[in-house]
């Protein structure tokens, strides 16, 4: 008997049901459940096997360091079955600040899949118990959105990495969204933008702010529509360890995320003006790539 999808009463979310058949997932629960016992096995296995070659990495600031979690989530991406097709590629030369919409925790994986990037996330990220020290092992930016007496200070640190030609991967959503739509954009989020930052070779430029749209296509092959994308999309008061389990017991998943041609404040007019556009542009593409144009 298939499986079948649909809203749980009361709920945001939809469920898995032994009954009618909406779409064959999987021919049998015991299949999936088994799928996902294997997936977590190697997902856990890997994961520590690589921490304590990426925390002496860190410690001793050795140079390939950036790479080992690019390497890793690539990994992690064949164990969960997930498919990443990428169009465009970062800048080159570093220093990048990408500009994302946010749909899920599996945005981590598929966007560091990509190449050697770190994320700016908010500060509570570092007290998650596992998930928080793999985030401090990719060198992740921290930020206190609360308190604003903080904003200069952190807005500095990201332009000290961006410096240093680190590829920094912000969310201006500031939070995530059910991967339809993109959220309004925060101005404010995107302050690390303005000004220019000195190179290694002592010259400074602009800091260029790169366009780059996720989207959450297709499961086992077929079209994903709305109603099983939240079993994949993360958002509102979803838990974490439930939502990460079915996903890693249904797949495979296909990821396409779209690179557009960075931007500097000073090309658009103002710091506004650079949000909106980013904005309109990550809105267009997530649009074109959800129903197959992308």
């Amino acid at each position: 008997m298939n499986d079948a999808v649909h809203a749980a009463p009361g709920s945001r979310r939809p469920r898995l049901d032994a009954g009618e058949d909406v779409l064959p997932i999987n021919a049998l629960t015991a299949t999936q459940r088994l799928r996902g016992y294997v997936r977590l096995t190697g997902f856990v296995l890997l994961t520590l096997l690589i921490i304590p070659v990426q925390w002496t990495m860190v410690k001793l600031r050795l140079p390939g360091r950036k790479a080992v979690p690019f390497r890793y989530h690539r990994l992690v991406c064949r164990i969960i079955g997930m498919r990443v097709k990428v169009t465009g590629a970062i800048e080159n030369g570093g220093g990048i600040l990408i500009a994302s919409n946010h749909v899920s925790w599996l945005d981590i994986v598929s966007v560091s899949s990509v190449g050697p990037i770190s994320f700016i996330a908010k500060k509570q990220v570092d007290t998650w118990p596992f998930f928080g020290l793999l985030a401090r092992l990719q060198e992740t930016v921290y930020v206190e959105r609360e308190r604003r007496s903080k904003t200069a200070e952190q807005r500095d640190v990201i332009k000290e990495r961006l410096g240093r030609g680190d590829t920094i991967v912000l969310f201006p959503e500031g939070t995530s969204s059910d991967g339809n739509r993109v959220l309004p954009f925060k101005s404010a989020l995107l302050s690390a933008a303005e000004g220019a930052i000195k190179g290694k070779d002592g010259v400074e430029r602009p800091i260029r702010v790169q366009p780059m749209s996720v989207a959450y296509t297709r499961l086992q092959g077929l079209p994903m529509n709305r109603e099983f994308r939240p079993f994949f999309a993360w958002y509102g008061d979803m838990d974490l360890v439930p939502h990460l389990w079915e996903a890693f017991r249904l797949g495979p998943i296909d990821c396409e995320i779209t690179l557009h041609p960075p931007m500097t404040v000073e090309e658009v007019g103002s710091r506004k003006a650079m949000t909106q556009k980013c904005e309109a542009i990550i809105s267009e593409s997530l649009a074109r790539s959800l129903a197959g144009r992308g």
